[in-house]
């Protein structure tokens, strides 16, 4: 997470060691110098993700084709340089970084509490001083990169490690990212993602060498300077007093300078005159109030040493080599081939959070775009745990009493302080015949296994008993409504309306261009409509723990929100829906789209009322949007007086077509089929 102010007071204090360099010119000097290896950067993707995501549209649940495309520009750029990328992503929140991971969380639920207040207000979305990535970005860019061909690694422990120590062993010809940490590495040239201009390839390279000039500071100085400063081993709340007496003694105090960059100089300056020994090390130690650890300055100065390499600091005897304590630590998942298999697919980024649970039983979920005031919706958090609960209970497998390990749960919500973690129990789904093993699971083959797989998924969302339909249905298709039959039974408040939304958006977003869901314009925009997104990607990240954990009885790349979801257009849809529009205006007027739309939709209320969940027709349209003219549309669109639908009955078909209820009253009941009868929306 870097050093607190370190990249402000390189850019005004330490100008010189802010280059601007062609990143084309330095690919072309590493091919003469280096003619059997292509030139690479290598990328910390965590650091990249709010560059990366330049759709104009933030808070509606994210402009996925839209941020697809974005990165295929991203990527073909260098590829026309003849540079290669390889991406790494912090696969581990580690436990001395837990505290900061925490603080950070509950300061953005204030500024998501902003947006939500904005948005209310103003009915539109924030400017780019309030963004915030779309819920998941980090998550899908993962399998973003990885779909467009790229190399992408995803760490056993803190990327910022990893990625300094690929840089350095594979003679990269540098790091791209913004982390003031690979100013303190000694590894590869550090080059600034918010610098990049990409049309050019032209960035601000970091010199360490002209910022230890300026520091009056030596290479093997900086780990030290870092963790004086304070930094994630060593808390900033210790280094008060000291900070106070190198201060008093710095020749360099300028009152033109804030305090922060006054204390670094002070820290530097009495450093520079401190020998480069493991005793002045402990010496150290012991004038720092660090409590009872007083190994903390000899941890963190460690915690940069790349493999390798040595530190005056140090003694190789003293070396903890923590960067195998991870590996080395009592997983929860003890047989072999499983827990190598997790490990291996984790690393290339093929699976979503399935090791860190059979390594160290622990998960974490980061903040979404929820509103904290809407307590009709529960957080997304609350909502999908049933469903990790079935997921859980299938990847930790029972001791033979019975007995599953809990799992402990950082998940941000509204109400969670975050004080500890919840422990969650692993709870066993139905499954006719009992859980299958996950050898079956992962590594067994057949058709009978392929079923397995696909009928444990659906377990885990209470769905097995729609596996027919389900398979007949194109594959995003069928797990868009795995996801929204969940959804709906879940959230008793979701509405007949808010139902049309998501059907119709799933239909009318197939074939529709990046380019065409940019140039999509909303007059408004509507708070719940943002947090029924947030809350739907969420879900396709369930939805891929599940798949992850069965045995991926789905590609992969089927559960992505580029194939699933666009903010934008599910605004449109659900503002179209809640007030009353024909289903021709909801369906862009694609007749051929009439039938898919009512049998999906029966599908879901057919899933429903088995579970005794009754949809109703709760339009919120007039409070939200007035002045709205009445078009005239094709007859057999034509809504009428009616609060529910009455679909057509079809049997024995494939594809969109099934068997389906039928509504009595304003939701859904028993009654007879009646095939004369069209699909309407509920009025306004």
């Amino acid at each position: 997470m870097g050093i607190k102010g370190l990249q402000g007071f390189v850019a005004r204090v330490c100008p010189d060691a802010c280059r601007t360099v062609d990143l084309r010119e330095m690919a072309e000097k590493h091919r003469i110098d280096h003619p059997d290896f292509p030139p690479v950067v290598v990328v910390d993707a965590m650091s990249c993700v709010r560059y990366w995501y330049t759709p104009e549209s933030w808070v509606c649940g994210g402009q996925w084709r839209e941020y697809l495309a974005s990165l295929e520009d991203f990527i073909k750029a260098f590829m026309a340089a003849g540079i290669k990328l390889v991406f790494y992503f912090d696969g581990v929140v580690e436990e001395k970084k837990r505290d900061e991971w925490i603080k950070r969380r509950l300061q953005n639920n204030k500024e998501i509490a902003r947006i939500f207040q904005f948005i209310k207000t103003h009915r539109k979305q924030p400017g780019r001083e309030m963004f915030v990535v779309p819920s998941a970005l980090p998550t899908f860019t993962r399998f973003a990169l990885k779909s467009l061909g790229q190399k992408t690694v995803c760490t056993l422990q803190e990327a910022d490690f990893e990625v300094a120590a690929y840089g350095l062993q594979h003679n990269c010809i540098g790091i791209l990212g913004q982390d003031s940490d690979y100013l303190i590495y000694n590894t590869c040239p550090y080059f600034s993602i918010e610098k990049l201009r990409l049309d050019r390839l032209v960035t601000v390279m970091y010199s360490r060498e002209d910022l230890c000039r300026v520091l009056g500071l030596s290479l093997t100085h900086l780990p030290l300077f870092a963790c004086l400063l304070g930094n994630d081993v060593v808390p900033e709340s210790l280094l008060g007093g000291f900070w106070q007496k190198c201060l008093v003694t710095s020749p360099h105090k300028n009152n033109s300078y804030n305090r922060r960059t006054n204390v670094l100089l002070a820290v530097a300056n009495y450093i520079s005159k401190v020998p480069c020994s493991y005793s002045s090390l402990k010496h150290l130690e012991e004038m720092l109030p660090l409590g009872s650890d007083k190994t903390l300055l000899c941890r963190g100065v460690e915690s940069y040493l790349l493999p390798g390499q040595q530190s005056p600091w140090i003694p190789p005897n003293a070396r903890n080599c923590q960067m195998f304590s991870l590996q080395q630590q009592t997983a929860m998942c003890q047989d072999k081939e499983i827990f190598q298999l997790a490990k291996e697919q984790h690393i290339q980024s093929e699976n979503y959070t399935i090791f860190n649970i059979l390594s160290n039983g622990e998960i974490e979920c980061s903040n979404s775009l929820e509103d904290e005031c809407d307590t009709e919706i529960p957080g997304q958090a609350l909502i999908y745990r049933p469903a990790r609960q079935h997921i859980y209970s299938v990847l930790l497998e029972s001791e033979k009493g019975g007995a599953y390990p809990v799992v402990k749960e950082w998940f941000v919500y509204f109400g969670n302080p975050l004080q500890q973690p919840e422990l969650i129990q692993p709870v066993q789904p139905s499954i006719p015949g009992g859980t299958p093993n996950l050898k079956t699971l992962w590594f067994a083959k057949g058709p009978d296994v392929e079923k397995q797989r696909y009928s444990t998924f659906l377990a885990c969302f209470h769905l097995q008993d729609g596996m027919e339909e389900l398979q007949a249905l194109e594959a995003p298709v069928a797990a868009f409504c795995c996801l929204l039959a969940y959804l709906m039974m879940q959230v008793s408040s979701l509405s007949l309306e808010d139902l049309n939304a998501f059907v119709a958006l799933i239909l009318c977003l197939k074939g529709k261009s990046a380019a065409q869901l940019a140039g999509l314009q909303l007059a408004q925009v509507d708070s719940r409509a943002v947090h029924l997104g947030a809350v739907f990607v969420r879900g396709l990240t369930t939805l891929l723990m599940a798949n992850s954990t069965c045995g991926f009885p789905f590609r992969m790349d089927d559960l992505m929100p580029w194939e699933q979801f666009d903010g934008k257009l599910f605004q449109e849809k659900y503002q179209q829906s809640h007030r009353g529009c024909s289903l021709e205006e909801l369906l862009e007027g694609n007749e051929s789209l009439y039938t898919p739309f009512q049998n999906l939709k029966s599908f879901i209320c057919k899933v429903c009322m088995a579970k005794k969940r009754t949809i109703q027709s709760r339009p919120r349209g007039n409070a939200f949007i007035t002045g709205t003219q009445r078009r005239e549309f094709n007859p057999r669109f034509q809504q009428t007086h009616r609060s529910s639908f009455v679909p057509p009955y079809h049997n024995q078909m494939r594809g969109f077509l099934w068997r389906n209820p039928q509504p009595r009253g304003r939701e859904y009941g028993s009654g007879h089929p009646d095939r004369r009868r069209r699909f309407y929306l509920p009025p306004r």
